[in-house]
């Protein structure tokens, strides 16, 4: 599974990476495992899921955590989370 992360203001590309995980693990776990380190390469709290992104996660395997999926004051407009291969 490769999993794109984009973290975007004013429609400009700030900084993005690719996270890989070929592991044996499940979806969810990879998932939550590229978030996490996502976020450790960005400096990043970990984002809130809320329903919003479950579900448009759900339909197009993207979606984009704003504001107040952050505990702390974010910097950027948005951290986009694109899944873009699947094992």
């Amino acid at each position: 599974m490769r999993i794109w992360f984009k973290m975007i203001k004013d429609n400009r590309l700030l900084k993005d990476t690719t996270i890989t995980d070929e592991s044996d693990d499940t979806r969810t776990h990879k998932i939550f495992g590229a978030l996490e380190q996502a976020c450790y390469e960005f400096d990043l709290s970990r984002p809130i899921w809320l329903d919003a992104n479950a579900n448009e996660f759900k339909q197009n395997a993207k979606t984009r955590f704003r504001q107040e999926s952050f505990v702390e004051t974010i910097e950027f407009d948005f951290l986009e989370m694109h899944v873009i291969e699947e094992d």
